[in-house]
Parts: structure tokens; C-alpha cells; sequence
């Protein structure tokens, strides 16, 4: 991942809205949610919504599978794996025990 690409990424999950957006198709899973569905759980304006899910589509973050008339989204977790990799390129000079904590936190245990 370049760096125009992560700046991207960081961008799109640093407003408050697009964060939960991301935080619900990540637990969602591969099934992921109609937009519909998001706005409403969210509790926000559909056009609004629709707004942010474009942006984390551009981002890479997530992406849209059209079920008929029917637009589902689904984290994209390549794009966030890429994301996580480059943030954690340089980590601890190489050694990676020093990295441990951070690579715990975010191992699933599912």
C-alpha cells in the first residue's frame, strides 16, 4: 500500500459516522448489510449514509454487491489487512517480539 492510499484509508475511518459504518460490516461479516439497514441501525439520514459509504468504498475500506434492487455492503478486509500492514511496516525496528502487543490486539480469537 502506498502512502496516498493509506492516507485515504486513515481518512475516510477518522470521522465519527464512517468509523461506525466500518465497525458494523466488519461485524456483519461476510453477509454484510443492506445500505438501508446501515442508515437505520445507525440511527442516520439515508443520504447521509449513502455519502459515507461512498467514501469508504473510494478508501478501499468496503465494498458494494447489488442484490437486485438491493446494494449490500461488505467490509473490504483485504483493504483494511493492507491498511493494517502498512501502518505496522516499520514496527519495533524489525524485531517482532517488541510488536507482539500490538499484533495480539489485533489477532481475532473467534
Amino acid at each position: 500500500m502506498d502512502r496516498t492510499i493509506a492516507l485515504s484509508a486513515l481518512a475516510a475511518l477518522g470521522q465519527e459516522t464512517r468509523l461506525e459504518v466500518f465497525r458494523l460490516l466488519v461485524r456483519a461479516g461476510p453477509e454484510g448489510v443492506p445500505a438501508g439497514e446501515i442508515a437505520s441501525r445507525l440511527e442516520a439520514v439515508q443520504n447521509t449514509t449513502s455519502a459515507h459509504l461512498k467514501v469508504l468504498t473510494h478508501a478501499g475500506l468496503i465494498r458494494p454487491e447489488r442484490e437486485g434492487r438491493i446494494v449490500r455492503y461488505v467490509a473490504e478486509m483485504a483493504g483494511f489487512r493492507d491498511l493494517l500492514a502498512y501502518l505496522m511496516e516499520d514496527c519495533c525496528n524489525g524485531d517482532p517480539e517488541l510488536c507482539r502487543p500490538a499484533i495480539d490486539a489485533v489477532t481475532c480469537r473467534c
